[in-house]
């Protein structure tokens, strides 16, 4: 009888399966997974992947008991679908449903709540050592991709682990990618890895033919012994493995499920840190993402039949409206250059790189690097735009404080994914970069109320003397023509916003992605005779006090922002209020609550918190004393 995967209600079910029938579970998760993505959009490439080697690990660790930590979380799919998850795996992804990384809320075999790249190793070793300290003997397993290797927290891990020796099993799952196809020398070490076996397997038939030849062959075979020591570096690059304090095993197939099971069968038993190194391939089964698995990385719904992605028509992305202008830019100035950290078409700085190779830098999933060797690219007298997510750019905060402000060296960070992000959920929301930016000394920070306005901060933070930011959303931007900005674009006067409208009743103080809603929220309370006028923030830092003040003692000012309400815009207006030696009218900030926001598209979680026209609107009635009955 064939085992069905809705049949599959934990674990425990997959352990009584025969080999055979694991291969065939491993084709329906595939096209469950492809199923649901295509429906819902999500991270494909990556779970079709470890289809087989999640099923490996379920059947040779007991697991819940047993612990799989997974390093970012986008390979986590067949992971949910055999822990008792099936049923729900529809609503992948969608508000209220299942979230498309692990999350200990949702299952006991979820263990790390995680979504960006590279913590699963240190992670992982305090759960071993928690787990000797009070006497335990569950295994601890981490999975982790060789892009992550590209970032130093996941190096501190192994050099960490190596010095506990405690029992720990890190599987290294090589597909020679992240999102963006994987560099420097970290690639191409796993690459010469990747070439042992060939090399051992031969050296094995050398030394057989040797040891025929009387006399001279075992004096030979002691030599090459000999030399081996010296030479075992070149010749075993996993010895720079074992150099942490590793035992290697590996590469091995990572879509073979017996040699699996038998290799991580012998890992259990070791009392000491163990590397796994097993080779999958991304995209694993479903041929359009075997062939471009940077474009299904993640991709929004799409035609599972034929992998065509659905696109709607409408105005363009923010991130490539971006990648046009600091490509534009750099044609007129040699010494603009580009930096992203492993997200080059996610940035929109695709064809920057094209453009001019020799001044884009890719770094890897190595943000930190990424800043800091942006401030050594200014000091030398180039000007970096430093291209990162806001929720990416978190893991770089101390060298932007010691390393590019305190320096007041010349760096430009294009921020991009600001505020809500949608249904990637809280690891990724960019809800911090307003206030962690804000009280950098030195640091110049805007955001753009539309297309043409990204152009002229860009130009005006290219043409400032210090560190400079500018955070824009994720998604389509709103349709404002652009072009001729390119071609003449306007030079902001640093700290001055823009006044769209003035009111009588009220007055929206708006940054960004909110100036938008703001202007359609006084359309509808015009129609309630209500009187509210419009300003177009524009810099967080430097703040146009003047106009706060002026605002202040107008009306009441309602403050609006996609950043959470500690530390953001709404707090530098506060203190503005409290420094008016004179009474003024109240302020009222409205922005994202102090919270971790869950998954779900961008509209309904803006409405959940308050942040869509209407709430706005009903918000300022409510202050101002007047009702809605609608």
């Amino acid at each position: 009888m064939t085992v069905k995967l809705s049949d599959v209600k934990s674990p425990a079910d997959l352990r009584r399966m025969s080999l055979a029938e694991l291969k065939a579970l491993a084709k329906e998760i595939r096209e469950k997974i492809v199923e649901t993505v295509a429906a819902n959009g999500g991270h494909l490439a990556s779970s079709l992947g470890v289809v087989e080697l999640t099923l490996a690990l379920h059947t040779v660790f007991d697991t819940p008991q047993d612990k799989i930590v997974w390093d970012v979380g986008h390979q986590s799919y067949a992971h949910k679908l055999v822990t008792g998850r099936y049923d729900r795996f529809s609503t992948l992804r969608k508000f209220g449903g299942l979230s498309g990384f692990p999350k200990r809320q949702e299952s006991p075999y979820d263990v790390y709540d995680t979504g960006h790249a590279s913590g699963s190793i240190s992670f992982a070793l305090g759960l071993a050592k928690a787990r000797d300290l009070r006497g335990g003997d569950e295994n601890i397993v981490v999975v982790i991709g060789d892009g992550a290797l590209t970032s130093g927290v996941a190096f501190e891990g192994l050099n960490n682990a190596g010095e506990h020796r405690t029992r720990l099993i890190v599987i290294l799952n090589d597909n020679s990618m992240s999102i963006s196809e994987n560099v420097g020398g970290i690639s191409y070490y796993l690459t010469t890895l990747r070439m042992a076996p060939l090399y051992r397997s031969t050296k094995a038939r050398f030394e057989k033919v040797l040891r025929t030849m009387p006399n001279l062959g075992t004096r030979a075979v002691n030599l090459l012994k000999r030399l081996k020591g010296g030479l075992k570096h070149f010749l075993f690059p996993e010895a720079w493995f074992e150099s942490f304090g590793f035992r290697y095993y590996g590469p091995i197939d990572g879509h073979d499920i017996e040699a699996l099971q038998k290799v991580l069968g012998e890992a259990k038993h070791l009392n000491e840190p163990v590397i796994v190194h097993v080779v999958t391939k991304k995209g694993k089964g479903y041929p359009p993402a075997e062939n471009e698995p940077e474009k299904y990385h993640g991709p929004g719904p799409f035609d599972p039949a034929t992998g065509t992605i659905r696109v709607s028509e409408g105005p363009p992305y923010w991130n490539k409206v971006f990648g046009e202008a600091v490509k534009h830019f750099a044609s007129q100035d040699k010494r603009v250059v580009a930096i992203t950290a492993a997200m080059s078409d996610g940035t929109g700085l695709d064809a920057f790189k094209k453009a001019f190779p020799d001044r884009f830098f890719d770094v890897g999933i190595a943000e930190s690097h990424a800043v800091t060797y942006a401030a050594g690219l200014a000091q030398g007298g180039m000007i970096p735009v430093v291209a990162i997510y806001s929720t990416f750019l978190q893991r770089a905060y101390d060298q932007i404080i010691q390393d590019v402000a305190l320096q007041k060296l010349k760096v430009v960070f294009a921020i991009d994914r600001a505020g809500i992000v949608g249904e990637d959920g809280e690891t990724h929301h960019g809800e911090f970069d307003l206030s962690y930016l804000r009280p950098v000394p030195g640091m110049t920070v805007m955001a753009p109320k539309d297309e043409r306005e990204l152009v002229d901060m860009l130009y005006t933070a290219l043409n400032l003397p210090g560190p400079s930011a500018i955070r824009y959303p994720r998604g389509r931007a709103t349709g404002v023509p652009y072009k001729e900005a390119l071609e003449a674009p306007s030079l902001l006067e640093v700290g001055k916003a823009e006044v769209l409208a003035l009111g009588r009743d009220a007055n929206l103080v708006a940054i960004g992605s909110m100036v938008v809603p703001a202007l359609e929220c006084r359309e509808l309370l015009k129609q309630e005779g209500i009187s509210c006028g419009v300003v177009n923030a524009r810099f967080v830092s430097p703040l146009d006090t003047e106009l706060m003040a002026s605002l202040l003692r107008s009306a009441p000012l309602f403050v609006l922002e996609e950043n959470v309400s500690t530390g953001g815009l709404g707090e530098a207006v506060e203190a503005v209020a409290a420094s008016m030696p004179s009474a003024s009218h109240g302020v009222f900030k409205m922005a994202l609550p102090v919270a971790f926001l869950p998954h779900g598209s961008q509209e309904v979680l803006r409405q959940s918190v308050g942040l869509d026209a209407k709430s706005i609107a009903k918000r300022v009635m409510e202050a101002i004393g007047r009702k809605d009955d609608r």
